[in-house]
């Protein structure tokens, strides 16, 4: 299994001969080595609305008649544009071709800020935990830190986590190093830090220090094999 960072929270993982894209904010993303044209993606898991997460899967979900999941209103929201879209909720997991999908809770916001100005609620945020080939990825979404992160880890045996250390949206380094160490992921990869100046960070000053797990901060394209 093949499991790369694309910059701001955008991560692809190729198992089960599917193509899976979280939060593929990929066109305005100044930090990112895709082609959202050229993208592509069997299965977008979408962490919650706002446009730097949901970001192209419109798009790309038509061009490639993509499986969208997402939060319920989320879900619904882009149903509603004609795409296929699975709607799940915090606590709940299904199981699917592919593997299985759960969500967990997300400390943060979730709208969608349409061209207008107008805004669409979508919804609780969300982190993602994702079993495939027996391996089990969570990407955590944009949270703060919470204590219901040890339960998290306990429950689950969690090969690979992703993230966020930006700060002022999202937890910064400091708080994403706890983080780290509650989940007891064997492997974590900041994400949600440098693409605009009010989230600059030192991703490799934060992997220096996981523990208890191997932190690894990977530039946009590059990947890990699991």
């Amino acid at each position: 299994m093949k499991v790369s960072f694309h910059g701001h929270s955008v991560v692809k993982v190729e198992a089960q001969s599917k193509t899976i894209l979280f939060d593929p904010y990929i066109s305005e993303n100044g930090n990112t080595d895709l082609d959202a044209e050229n993208v592509h993606a069997d299965i977008i898991l979408l962490t919650h609305g706002h446009n730097d997460h949901v970001g192209d899967t419109v798009e790309i979900a038509k061009r490639c008649d993509s499986q969208i999941i997402a939060p319920f209103e989320l879900a619904t929201y882009l149903g509603n544009k004609g795409l296929n879209a699975h709607p799940m909720y915090i606590g709940g997991s299904h199981t699917f071709d592919f593997g299985t999908v759960k969500l967990t809770q997300a400390f943060h916001g979730s709208s969608y800020t349409e061209e207008d100005g107008s805004i669409v609620y979508t919804g609780m945020p969300t982190g993602i935990l994702l079993t495939i080939e027996g391996k089990t990825i969570y990407h955590m979404g944009d949270t703060g830190l919470f204590s219901d992160l040890k339960m998290i880890g306990e429950q689950n045996s969690i090969d690979l986590a992703f993230v966020p250390i930006g700060d002022n949206f999202t937890m910064g380094p400091e708080d994403g190093l706890l983080a780290a160490e509650w989940i007891k992921a064997k492997q974590v990869v900041p994400i949600h830090y440098n693409t605009f100046e009010l989230i600059e960070q030192d991703g490799k000053g934060f992997a220096d220090q996981v523990r208890p797990g191997k932190g690894k901060a990977l530039e946009p394209g590059e990947a890990i094999e699991l």
